[in-house]
């Protein structure tokens, strides 16, 4: 049995060097490394492929946020909400700006934002909401877009883990994830299911207005040289990790289901299993591992209810099979973040699944070998 990797991102590399490798040649021979031809192409293509009107590509995907919270003009003092059980970035650039940060609850199936909790949380003061789309799921985006609508409201999707990932909107219309709300944010990192060689990003919109707006800030504010029109940063997306990217695109929704078709045998593997909950796609398609597009697994995310989760982790360390907690803190707890608003008891799912979640590798190289292994070993030892 080869190597088990928690991202085997060696093994897709070599399905796609030679054109990795030719195209970054033609990068270096041309020199033409910020805001070049591949950049411009590669966010005509994203934006074919999404269906949307405008993708701005940026730095990495906490810009994005950020980028995209900047571009909505919010003011210090305004609220956004969004869960607790989410990587720190989504939080930090709401504490970055000197917005206030407002967290919630997690729904305990799709591990995004409860619904209940967020409709609890607007108060006047309440300017935007960021929907995370967890693990590769959308996250409830008809009574999300209602919501917000309710409450003249912005909605940011960090879109940062899901991208690819399609929602059927009670209307039956299908779109991809990130299409939904005012604006929306990813990550281009290297273990993304859509990954460059080093850091990247993209913002996207259908509104012309804030597209605009966006551009400028990613590029110091500028539209023409050394004229500043709108407070900006410096983030854009190199050429050479736009190639990575257009080299990947064409192949992701094969990547994805590659993915999914792991989900699948996972969770097969551990049906009737007690103490062993797989995750659920939920809203728009049947259980995990279905045929369909409704999650692309980024993460393949367990709970282990019998208390053991602490000690799988270090005996799966023993046997080299790599293993994630996400996420082992929630962010009401986290240092940077604690705030007397925050009480214990809004927070009863977050706090359980910080206990019990696990995620197994996951990625587009995994074989029926490493998962026969994998899925084995975790049942033994659950059930010792």
């Amino acid at each position: 049995m080869k190597k088990i990797q928690m991202v085997d991102l060696s093994g897709q590399f070599q399905t796609i060097k030679d054109q990795v490798n030719s195209s970054i040649a033609n990068v270096l021979e041309t020199t033409a490394f910020i805001n070049g031809p591949e950049v411009h192409a590669f966010q005509k293509e994203l934006e074919d492929y999404l269906g949307v009107k405008h993708v701005i590509p940026c730095a990495n995907g906490t810009d994005a946020l950020q980028i995209a919270m900047m571009g909505l003009g919010l003011q210090p003092g305004d609220e956004v909400i969004t869960a607790d059980f989410t990587f720190a970035a989504t939080v930090e650039v709401i504490a970055l700006l000197n917005l206030t940060p407002v967290l919630v609850d997690v729904e305990p199936d799709s591990f995004n934002i409860d619904l209940v909790a967020l409709e609890k949380a607007i108060t006047p003061k309440t300017k935007a909401i960021v929907p995370v789309h967890l693990f590769g799921q959308c996250a409830n985006m008809d009574a999300i877009l209602e919501i917000a609508e309710k409450h003249n409201l912005y909605v940011i999707e960090d879109n940062a883990q899901a991208i690819g990932a399609s929602y059927t909107l009670k209307d039956g219309s299908r779109k991809k994830s990130g299409t939904f709300g005012n604006v929306a944010a990813t990550s281009f990192f290297p273990s993304k299911n859509l990954g460059c060689y080093g850091d990247g990003g993209a913002l996207y919109t259908n509104d012309d207005e804030l597209a605009h707006t966006l551009r400028g800030i990613v590029n110091h504010g500028m539209y023409e040289r050394y004229h500043h029109d709108v407070v900006g940063v410096n983030s854009r997306l190199d050429s050479i990790q736009a190639v990575v990217l257009r080299a990947k695109l064409p192949h992701l929704d094969k990547y994805n289901q590659q993915r999914a078709e792991a989900a699948r045998k996972y969770s097969e593997a551990f049906k009737g299993q007690e103490h062993i909950l797989v995750p659920r796609i939920v809203h728009t398609c049947g259980e995990a591992g279905a045929n369909c597009d409704c999650h692309v697994f980024h993460q393949y995310t367990l709970r282990i209810t019998n208390g053991k989760r602490d000690a799988l982790v270090k005996h799966f360390a023993e046997l080299q099979i790599p293993c994630g907690v996400y996420y082992p803190i929630p962010l009401h707890k986290q240092k940077a973040y604690l705030d007397e608003r925050y009480k214990e008891e809004d927070f009863p799912v977050t706090n359980q699944l910080v206990k019990e979640v696990i995620s197994l590798p996951m990625h587009t190289e995994l074989d029926d070998e490493q998962i026969t292994y994998i899925t084995s070993t975790l049942i033994k030892f659950v059930n010792s």
